[in-house]
């Protein structure tokens, strides 16, 4: 067991709690602490931009047609290509436009944005040994000559146990499915709630994309594992009925 020096912190960013925990020495040192506070502050104007909930982001308000699109912050239109990107990797099963109020569809970048903005703030903390995790989506980073993270994947369908534990000393894991949210995904090819997935969880060197699979994977349902074939990326999916399917490589106990 690592006897390293550790230290946490925790913030309420983006509708969830967002921890970031760094190990080895020096960990009071003012250039630690700058580091964190700019991983922090990056997520605070990812929020002011991006979010849904909050009517005076730049989202909200070109939603409303109160900014045009390309009078927003760059990095909606970043985001809008990479959501374009991504509904073509996933064979269209991750897709941006889902139904507003009414059913009429509108652009929600949500299911991208979480993995974005976590891998960028997780590049400021270049050099440390980190593990960077929002709302179970996690980013982690390990030093040479020390052993790798411990991530628990929580059971859908009890929360109180895990499905599993990863070793990750690089890379990243991301979450999706029904168990905590209820049917909050969509499928864009039957235009009905994907109800099929308990939860999925995808490994894989990019948050974003492992995020991004995540999502399509739980859209697509109980086959959709098949949508990682040939991409790097790994994952544990389970059933509502608790079925579990893995992919072949697959890290960690299960």
């Amino acid at each position: 067991m690592s006897t390293l020096p550790r230290r946490a912190w925790v913030e309420q960013l983006m509708g969830m709690p967002v921890s970031l925990h760094l190990r080895g020495p020096g960990l009071a040192a003012p250039p630690v602490a700058a580091a964190v506070e700019a991983v922090f502050a990056l997520l605070r104007q990812v929020d002011a931009v991006f979010s849904t909930y909050r009517a005076d982001s730049d989202v909200s308000r070109v939603r409303r047609g109160e900014l045009a699109a390309g009078g927003a912050h760059p990095w909606v239109a970043e985001v809008a290509e990479l959501c374009e990107q991504a509904r073509e990797r996933t064979g269209g099963w991750f897709d941006a436009m889902l139904p507003g109020p009414g059913g009429a569809p509108r652009w929600d970048p949500t299911g991208l944005v979480k993995g974005w903005a976590v891998e960028a703030a997780a590049r400021l903390l270049s050099g440390h040994d980190f593990c960077l995790n929002a709302g179970g989506d996690v980013v982690v980073a390990t030093l040479p000559g020390r052993p790798p993270w411990r991530v628990g994947v929580e059971d859908p369908l009890d929360p109180s146990r895990l499905a599993g534990v990863l070793p990750l000393a690089a890379g990243a894991a991301a979450t999706s499915g029904t168990a905590r949210r209820g049917a909050h995904l969509f499928d864009p090819y039957h235009g009905t709630a994907a109800t099929e997935v308990a939860g999925v969880t995808v490994t894989g060197p990019s948050l974003l994309w492992a995020d991004v699979y995540a999502t399509a994977v739980a859209a697509k349902g109980a086959t959709g594992l098949t949508l990682l074939s040939g991409t790097g990326y790994e994952a544990l999916l389970i059933e509502p009925g608790g079925r579990r399917h893995t992919t072949g490589r697959f890290p960690g106990a299960v």
